[in-house]
């Protein structure tokens, strides 16, 4: 039996020696070899080098969204990429070149004083880049798609130390297996990213009925080209619970106003004071719904002149990036008996009014609060573990639970009959989140499962990353 390695022997120092990570939900502790924290790519190589060396199996993290495990292994040395995180923009080539540390918050706020935008990007902007590549996470742009379609190219440092430059042109097959790979392939260390202009909208709401929103997506949303951006929030509230929704819409104008600064919210405490109590039960949540429903609209009515609504955050008048420029910080959970869980699921358009019907049916059999619930329009991307299998409705759920066995218990009940319901309907579900979920379901729902592991035991031959998905899945 071989000594066990010394982590003080580690070149520099770990920024942490041995103990445990976890990730934002806190529900997912693992105990680790050690974390190291690089500021550039030797300090990237001599970590897998060291791994390599000493025999240890390695996890690439971010800020730690994913939250099932996928950014650690038992044993493992963590590579924590949050220390690259620098930003080049090129305003000739309309491109960014971002490191994987970077968050997207950093990066609006590096291409806005240009006139630029991304051309996508996920919903919450707290999120870093090389995360969201390795999830392939999508946003409000339903018509760009998903990430893997506006990312020219990448750099990525496999076990060994090299680094290939990879995109949809230059070796597509290690592209294809990197974008939704889940860190399982080497190191993220950079991407670049199309641009596209910042552009003024007119923010609409519209509410209807959960039964017309196919209707009204192909219809009033899809069919107009003016619309650019868009997200449904349903009902929580237990006298229209997901059968009532908000349609956000954000439609081209032409203005020579110029485009104003980002602006943070100012509303974050009142907002999660609405929203923690939502997690107690029936009052909250009818409290929620009814502002959304009721009181947003008149806040950012269009009653103030043109001048006076581009100051605004969350104004009639907004600028593509502030729609984008949201770091949700009053879901800042600062209640310790409680913790908030994702899932998400991506539906045909004909059988989300189906399945949202049985997603009611379950919450009524289960304890966790549903805190949101959103729709968003993804489309099929040409990666190895593409969750849209053509056109679909993604239904982002955000849920409350407590922190106790018993309704981790509920919550794995409640996954797992909402992961079978989205199977019999066509549909797929998201991986990033608590793996309640069996390898036969995984299967189903991605059918190349197959071929991205034998794809991984190509580029890392050794199996030197590893993390809870291909421990379990592998």
């Amino acid at each position: 039996m071989s000594a066990p390695v010394d982590a003080a022997a580690y070149p520099g120092g770990l920024a942490q020696q041995g103990g445990t990570v976890s990730d934002a939900s806190c529900l997912t502790r693992t105990p680790v070899f050690g974390v190291v924290r690089p500021v550039d790519e030797a300090q990237v190589r001599t970590a897998l080098a060291f791994a390599e060396e000493n025999e240890l199996v390695v996890s690439v993290g971010g800020t730690q969204h994913a939250l099932g495990g996928q950014a650690s292994h038992p044993g493992g040395l963590v590579v924590d990429m949050r220390g690259l995180n620098a930003i080049t923009v090129d305003e000739h080539a309309r491109t960014a070149t971002v490191q994987a540390g970077a968050t997207w918050h950093q990066v609006l706020e590096a291409v806005h004083p240009l006139g630029l935008s991304v051309a996508t990007m996920p919903s919450v902007d707290v999120l870093s880049v090389g995360g969201t590549v390795s999830v392939n996470a999508h946003g409000l742009d339903f018509r760009a798609g998903s990430l893997s379609s506006t990312i020219r190219s990448l750099r990525v440092m496999l076990a060994d130390g090299t680094v290939h430059r990879v995109g949809p042109e230059q070796e597509p097959e290690l592209f294809q297996a990197v974008v939704g790979g889940y860190g399982l392939f080497g190191v993220v260390l950079d991407v670049e990213l199309n641009l596209v202009d910042s552009e003024m909208y007119r923010l609409r709401s519209t509410v209807i009925q959960h039964r017309d929103f196919p209707q009204v997506f192909a219809s009033q949303v899809a069919a107009d080209d003016a619309v650019r951006l868009t997200y449904t929030h349903l009902s929580t509230s237990p006298d229209s619970l997901l059968q009532e929704a908000i349609v956000y819409t954000y439609e081209r104008v032409d203005t020579t106003e110029p485009v104003p600064p980002l602006k943070e919210r100012a509303s974050d405490q009142a907002s999660r004071l609405i929203f923690n109590l939502a997690r107690t039960g029936d009052f909250g949540q009818r409290l929620r719904w009814a502002a959304q429903r009721e009181l947003l609209p008149r806040v950012r009515g269009c009653l103030q002149s043109r001048n006076e609504a581009l100051r605004e955050a969350e104004a009639c008048m907004v600028g593509r990036n502030q729609a984008m420029y949201e770091s949700l910080g009053f879901l800042q959970n600062r209640l310790p008996q409680y913790t908030d869980v994702l899932h998400e699921y991506f539906l045909p358009p004909d059988q989300i009014v189906p399945f949202l019907d049985e997603l009611r049916a379950q919450l009524g059999r289960h304890d966790a609060q549903l805190l949101s619930a959103s729709i968003r329009s993804v489309h099929r991307e040409d990666i190895v573990l593409d969750y849209a299998q053509g056109e679909r409705f993604s239904l982002v759920l955000y849920l409350s639970q407590e922190v106790n066995d018993e309704a981790s218990a509920d919550m794995a009940s409640l996954t797992r009959a909402l992961v079978a319901s989205s199977l019999d309907l066509g549909g797929t579900f998201y991986l990033p989140y608590q793996q309640h979920y069996t390898r036969e379901q995984v299967a189903q729902a991605y059918p190349r499962l197959e071929e991205f592991f034998a794809t991984k035991r190509h580029y890392d031959p050794g199996l030197r990353f590893q993390n809870s998905f291909s421990a379990r899945f592998g």
